[in-house]
């Protein structure tokens, strides 16, 4: 099975694709983008992306979307878990063009037909942690217990002092984790 989870923002996205039968960390492959090259890994765990420049806010949009459909059809991926709008979340008039952005990769995943369900933020963390209002660091020590895979380490960043992209692949594995174990026992 070929599952991805994809915690979508407008400057730090992140897919998680897993590929097997059978969920385990190490079928999983960590797809992120970063504005500088700093934290830019290549691994065959970890491929960091640049993000590119755009001059409109429609280019942006057609840009994260387009960088996230081209990993999504390479993996062939049979269902994905995209999380939904922390609503709250961000300043007066931003809130928009999150939502324009994610429609703009909803509608590239419908055209392609990747089917994919929205899991809400609470659901997930529920899921991970136990507890629906965890926050980065919960979630960051419910996947350092489970998987042992250092992002931190990895991508030379200090541990809890700058969260992405570190956050948002551990927000994309337990949406592909989600999505995995529904579809297997749903």
């Amino acid at each position: 099975m070929i599952v991805a989870g994809i915690d979508y923002s407008m400057t730090s996205p992140a897919i998680c694709c897993h590929v097997g039968e059978t969920w385990n960390v190490a079928n999983c492959t960590f797809h992120y983008m970063v504005q500088r090259d700093k934290h830019l890994v290549i691994t065959d765990q970890l491929k960091g992306s640049l993000y590119k420049e755009w001059t409109l806010p429609e280019q942006r949009f057609q840009n994260l979307a387009s960088w996230s459909i081209d990993i999504l059809l390479n993996y062939k991926v049979q269902s994905a878990s995209l999380e939904g709008y922390a609503y709250g979340a961000g300043s007066k008039g931003l809130v928009f063009q999150i939502g324009e952005n994610t429609g703009a990769l909803k509608q590239q995943m419908w055209q392609h037909n990747i089917p994919f369900t929205i899991s809400p933020p609470t659901v997930i963390k529920k899921y991970a942690t136990g507890k629906g209002n965890s926050n980065k660091e919960t979630m960051w020590d419910s996947f350092i217990e489970e998987t042992g895979f250092n992002l931190f380490n990895i991508l030379g960043q200090e541990e809890k002092k700058k969260w992405n992209p570190v956050s948002d692949m551990v927000d994309s594995y337990y949406l592909a984790k989600y999505i995995f174990e529904t579809e297997n026992n749903g």
